[in-house]
């Protein structure tokens, strides 16, 4: 396919250029009387030449605009911009006088050829609002539009054997380049008869006309070290841990119905990468990757997405609508399928981990370029279906988000987010399965609250340096037995090094503190002491993302976690990890 594009950009270049030159001989001579008394002979074999060339060209213009399939007219992002939908939508149109194109002046260079060649000639198209846009680069499908109408044209002025006929010197220039490049046409035609059967197996034998499959694959290497969490001062928790191999897989089913819209299907399939909270005693060991125990194949994502005008999007999702789908995180840097192994260090927990995979809604919102507005209800998907009291869809543990992303610069984004959860019934995890057991469930089983603050930026230094970080504020309010509240904080500054010793690699370096209840007054007996960390742990993290070619990347990681639990009684734990990330 490459080849024959190659070669179409071999021809058409110099048919165009000799295209010119015969509207340059054609302005600057006058052209000859040619009566009636010339012998028509002479006349039928320079019609015969333009019909020739015309076809040839036709050809190659219709070959490649009706066997270009429509997977190929997507974008990177599988969705077409609104821009390039609206220019699609409306064809050049026909112009008769130069004064109709808005963006041509009397002193531009190209003003006097233009002129003749829409009042001498009549073929010269403009864009539907008037403007002949002559400075950017010219289509393919353009070129051969105008090229075509100035061949009717000529046509035309042969038909009728007028005195503004266009001289035989023209014509001979179109024949001679016709008979040069001869071989080069013959060749093309094979080719697109070759494309054309090749064309016509995909088609038969392609998965869908409007769906885009997308898939990737995780081999990991893990272990830790350290002794097992147990909140004491005995030492009887010796590392007992051993080294695991495990694998998960997703494909990625991508389909859209306009080409601006998305449906998402995503399914899971491999072993359980493990959750190390159990091993560890902490959860602030896990991986963002882990399938936390599940194991064979599940739907593990059902979005469909779509615009609103041109600045809108609504999200509506069944199956995992987390807030990091539809909301800017702003740590793309070191976060992702090829960034951190942890899961503390992806985002900031405590604004974009819900504690549960979410069905619901969302919307943005974007005014400018430097100014965007996120909103999103969720609820847990597993209660939203349940009509029963303390499930459904208002009823059950849910989320709703607000944020306000700035951009005051090309190099700097800031976020600034309000999350409030709600906690009825089922699993309490208010941080997202990171941070201490007191952050993650601060008043026991009880119904719960929270008000959720953040502030997340990502500083693009230079094009080798990115600079991240967030800070999370969290007021928890108990709503059943008793009316105890809680402060929960967490915070991380990332280091991020595209480019870092070879170009695609990148390299990262994430220090921060977990989740942890820095005041509370909830007690789960009388007795008992508060429900609140005493230490802070902090989390270091490095990790190297090695590119082998573009579907493949090696990533060795390894973090620490100082004072597990927030509790200098626990000796610090090491996680270290080799993945293989394979995406096609």
């Amino acid at each position: 396919m490459f080849k024959v594009l190659w070669n179409c950009g071999l021809v058409i270049p110099v048919l165009f250029n000799g295209f010119l030159f015969l509207i340059s001989a054609a302005i600057a001579a006058e052209m000859p009387n040619l009566s009636e008394s010339e012998p028509k002979p002479e006349i039928e074999e320079i019609a015969h030449v333009v019909e020739k060339t015309q076809a040839e060209l036709n050809q190659i213009a219709n070959a490649e605009v009706i066997k270009t399939p429509d997977s190929l007219l997507l974008k990177k992002d599988n969705l077409l911009s609104q821009a390039n939908l609206a220019e699609q939508s409306n064809p050049l149109e026909q112009v008769t006088s130069v004064s109709q194109l808005s963006d041509i002046q009397s002193t531009d260079w190209a003003f006097g050829a233009l002129q003749s060649l829409v009042e001498r000639y009549g073929c010269i198209a403009g864009y539907p609002n008037g403007e002949f846009r002559g400075n950017r680069a010219l289509t393919r499908y353009e070129f051969a539009a105008g090229l075509n109408a100035c061949l009717n044209r000529v046509n035309e002025l042969i038909a009728s054997s007028t005195e503004n006929l266009v001289t035989r010197q023209d014509l001979t220039t179109l024949q001679n380049l016709q008979e040069q490049f001869a071989s080069e046409l013959t060749a093309l035609r094979g080719k697109l008869d070759s494309l054309e059967q090749r064309q016509a197996k995909v088609e038969a034998t392609q998965f869908s006309t409007t769906t885009k499959l997308v898939g990737d694959a995780i081999f990991v290497v893990a272990d830790t070290f350290g002794d097992r969490v147990n909140n004491t001062l005995a030492n009887d928790t010796e590392d007992s841990t051993n080294t695991v191999f495990a694998y998960r897989a997703r494909l990625n089913f991508q389909t859209s119905f306009t080409g601006r819209d998305q449906l998402t299907t995503i399914l899971t399939l491999g072993s359980a990468i493990p959750n190390l909270t159990s091993s560890t005693g902490t959860a602030m060991t896990r991986f963002t990757f882990d399938t936390d125990g599940r194991e064979g194949t599940y739907l593990s994502q059902l979005v469909y997405r779509f615009p609103v005008g041109s600045q809108a999007t609504v999200w509506v999702g069944t199956r995992a609508l987390q807030p990091a789908v539809f909301t800017p995180t702003l740590n793309a840097t070191v976060g992702g399928i090829n960034g951190a192994a942890s899961r503390f260090a992806t985002f900031n927990p405590t604004i974009y981990r819900p504690g549960f995979d979410g069905a619901g809604a969302a919307f943005a919102y974007k005014f400018s370029d430097q100014l965007q507005l996120n909103l999103g209800y969720i609820t847990n998907d597993t209660q939203a279906n349940q009509p029963d009291e303390g499930n459904g869809f208002f009823d059950g543990n849910h989320l709703a988000l607000a944020q306000l992303t700035v951009s005051p610069t090309r190099q700097l984004d800031i976020g600034l987010t309000y999350v409030r959860k709600y906690f009825g019934n089922g699993a309490f995890n208010l941080t997202g399965g990171t941070g201490s057991t007191f952050a993650r469930n601060p008043f026991g089983q009880n119904a719960t609250t929270t008000d959720n603050f953040g502030l997340q930026f990502n500083w693009r230094v230079s094009s080798r340096f990115h600079l991240g970080g967030w800070f999370g504020y969290t007021l928890a309010n108990q709503l059943a037995n008793g009316d105890s509240d809680a402060t929960i904080i967490n915070g991380a500054l990332t280091f991020g090094f595209p480019d870092l010793f070879k170009e695609g690699n990148v390299g990262g370096f994430i220090f921060g503190v977990p989740p942890k209840v820095t005041s509370s007054d909830y007690r789960p007996t009388p007795t008992a002491p508060l429900r609140e960390d005493q230490n802070t742990s902090l989390h270091l993290e490095a990790f190297y993302s090695y590119r082998v070619n573009n579907n493949m990347r090696i990533i060795p990681s390894l973090y620490l976690i100082t004072n597990p639990e927030h509790n200098n009684a626990n000796d610090p734990i090491w996680v270290g990890s080799l993945r293989s990330t394979f995406t096609f």
